[in-house]
Order: structure tokens, then sequence, then C-alpha cells
């Protein structure tokens, strides 16, 4: 996730990958068998690593845990999420994993594919989460793991300012120029439609209006690219338009500039996940109740959004295995789901957890539940932070005019295909 997530040394972990993928048997990556948990309490200790919040915090769902299953004892070391993944992957290489650790959800396929990570048992209900959460575990069509907690996107914009504009929250993409032209134009917000202009990350942004147009990443077996289609082609004109229009700065901005920019008017909407919920009521205080409110995704074949979050994954390295998959299974209860989300708000990757009034009585977070019943995350390849960072600046190079959208895409194209997608 962009907003918890720094940059990483990415020769480390490819070099330490490369170590560990020579150094087994075989790689994962697809059609393992998962082996069965056995049947009982957990017993001994288990060892897991979680980044950033999480880490910090979970030592309150395993004193439950621990009381549950009194033979047990959860250790639980925290990671900064900037040096999550070269810790993780030097642990690979050199055998000396923790039982469970959580894992970024673009993360999975690499780790996967290195052949460090237990298949997900039978134990573990994948028909419970999320399909779009619960396919950033599947590698080659085997789980390797469970989604944690999950974040998607919406539409944030200012209501006063709508109102005001006579612009009613946009269904498709029609409406949403006509939202973001009528929010510059009659509200006197200087921007319509704050969109990420270039940068790293820039991807979270512009996807969802691909996958909206029906394009794709890769083809269905995840071994080629596919970003040179008439629907990519088709997204990126249509991103183009905003800026073209003048409706969102082609500017990177500043560390707080949305959010400021959101309080005081200067932007009239924007698209963002849950924890700008929190954000926006810190800073804005009381000033800004009953002047803001989230849509969902505008549509065009579809109106899908992006999902992200975390994931729990456990290694075949693991000192415990049976009992990490207990712990991991007790996670992903409904009402533990519900806990963690009071503890630390993050949103609960499990379905039926949504059902509880501490989110259903939530008009901002009901939405954000809705959302997530059509949501897609980046195709599990080994190679995405790279092809990432490719598409991130063709999307840059569209928005600043330097590239044609055809252009790009064909560029794409080409330099994931140089890349490969490591299956």
């Amino acid at each position: 996730m962009q907003r918890r997530r720094g940059a990483v040394t990415a020769l480390a972990v490819v070099t330490a990958l490369a170590v560990v993928g020579c150094g087994r048997d075989s790689a994962g990556g697809g059609g393992e068998t998962a082996r069965p948990v056995d049947q009982g309490t957990a017993k001994g200790e288990i060892t897991v690593w979680a980044m950033g919040t999480e880490g910090e915090k979970l030592s309150v769902l395993a004193r439950d845990f621990e009381a549950a299953n009194p033979e047990a004892k959860v250790t639980v070391t925290a990671i900064p999420w900037d040096a999550a993944r070269d810790k993780i992957a030097t642990a690979i290489a050199g055998r000396q994993t923790p039982d469970v650790s959580l894992i970024g959800t673009t993360n999975m396929a690499e780790f996967a594919r290195s052949g460090a990570l237990d298949p997900t048992p039978s134990v573990i209900d994948g028909g419970q989460f999320f399909s779009g959460a619960a396919q950033t575990t599947v590698v080659n069509g085997t789980s390797y793991g469970v989604p944690w907690y999950v974040e998607t996107r919406l539409l944030y914009y200012r209501t006063d300012l709508a109102q005001r504009a006579g612009a009613a929250p946009p269904t498709n993409w029609s409406e949403l120029t006509a939202f973001a032209t009528a929010m510059k134009e009659k509200s006197g917000a200087k921007w319509g439609l704050n969109l990420q202009a270039g940068g790293k990350g820039t991807w979270q942004t512009f996807m969802p209006f691909a996958w909206q147009a029906g394009a794709s990443i890769t083809d269905e077996g995840g071994t080629k690219f596919t970003l040179d289609s008439p629907e990519m082609v088709k997204a990126l004109e249509y991103y183009k338009t905003f800026f073209a229009g003048q409706l969102s700065p082609d500017a990177l901005l500043r560390p707080g500039e949305l959010e400021q920019g959101f309080i005081d008017g200067s932007f009239g909407a924007f698209f963002s996940g849950p924890w700008h919920i929190g954000l926006i009521k810190e800073q804005g205080g009381a000033a800004m109740d009953g002047k803001w409110a989230v849509a969902r995704m505008p549509r065009d074949k579809a109106g899908t959004s992006f999902v992200g979050g975390g994931d729990l994954a456990v290694f075949k390295d693991a000192k415990n295995r049976d009992a990490a998959w207990k712990f991991v299974q007790y996670l992903t209860r409904p009402e533990v789901q519900v806990k963690w989300y009071t503890e630390v708000g993050d949103l609960p990757s499990v379905k039926s957890a949504w059902q509880d009034p501490k989110l259903s009585a939530d008009p901002l977070l009901k939405t954000f539940g809705e959302q997530l019943d059509e949501a897609k995350s980046p195709p599990a390849i080994a190679t995405w932070e790279q092809v990432a960072t490719v598409i991130d600046t063709e999307i840059e190079k569209v928005v600043k005019g330097v590239s044609s959208p055809a252009d790009s895409a064909k560029a794409m194209q080409a330099q994931a295909t140089s890349i490969g997608t490591g299956l």
C-alpha cells in the first residue's frame, strides 16, 4: 500500500530470491497440494512478523488467541514497511523465516515463486473473503495465504461545492467529466478533480480506469502482457482529458497539499482509500462536518476499483507450521476482524464481518464495503514492481503530453514483455 510503504532496494530482493530459488528442489507458484492441519488447540511458540501499525498492535489479538490456546505463545516482531521486502527475502534465502508474516499484496507472487510459502490448507474457507482480495494470494492457481485486511478506492467529494455547482455524484465516465467541470467552473474550486499526474504509485489511480474500460495487464494465464490493447489506449486517452482540460493539476503535489486543498475548497474531489476518512476528520475538524462524502467508482464497461491491503502467509520453513495456520485462521474470524478494525482501523477482508453495526451503520464505510464487491488487484506476477514502474512512467508521459496514449501503451507492452512475468 502506497501510504504505508517506502522504496526498497530491488537488486537485494532479486538476488536473495535467486539464491533461495537455486537452493530448493522446486519453485512454488502453482500446482502444489496443501497439507492438512492437525486438530485441537495450538501449541508451542508461533513467531510472527508484521509491519507498521499492524506489527505494533497485533499483540492485542495475540493475547486473546493465547487465552484460547493456553499451550501456545505468539511472538510478534514489528518491522518497518520500507525494510520488509528485503528482510523477508533475506530470511527466505537463509531459511530462517518466521512461522507467519504479513506480506504486501503485490509481493505475494515473488515470494510464492521462490518456493518459500506454504499452500493454504483446506481449514481456511477461501469463500469467506472478497474475491478480489482472495485473488491476491493466488499464484498459478494455488493460494499461498489469506487476505488479512483490505482497502479499496472511492471518490471523495465536497458535497457543499457539488450542491453549489448543481452536480450530482457521477455514476459513469461522462458524468465524471461533467462533475469535475462543474466543480471547477461553478463551485469555486481551483481543480475539479485531483488525479495523480506521475511518480511512484500512479498506476493505483489509473488502473481502475483501465479495468473499467475492459483492459487487462496480462492474459488469463498471467504469462503474456496485454498492455497495448484498444481498451488500455481508451483509458489513457480518457485519463489525459482531465489534465488537458485543466480539471486536474499536472504537477506532483507536496505532502499534505491534497488534504489541505480539499479542506479549503481548492480541490473539489479526489480518489483515495479509507485512510483519508481519518485524515479529513482530523485536519478538517468540526468545520468539515456535513461538507463531504464518498461515492463508488464511475462505470464504463464496469465500475471497478483497486483492491489492496495485506496478506498473511505461512512459510514452508516454519518451525510450528500447524499452530501458525491456526493463528491465521483465528485472525480471519468475523468477530476478530471487527475487533481488529476497532483497534487499528483496518477494513475486514471477511465479507460477513461487514454486517457488524460498527461498519454497516457508518455510511462512509458501507460504501467502501459495497465497492469491494467490484475491485481488482494487479496480476500475481513476480516482476510486478518493475512493471509497475514502467506503467507509472508512461502514464506521466501521457499526462505531460510527451507521448500519445497509443505510443505509451506500446511502450508499456514492449518494456513489460522484456522484463517478463517471472512465471
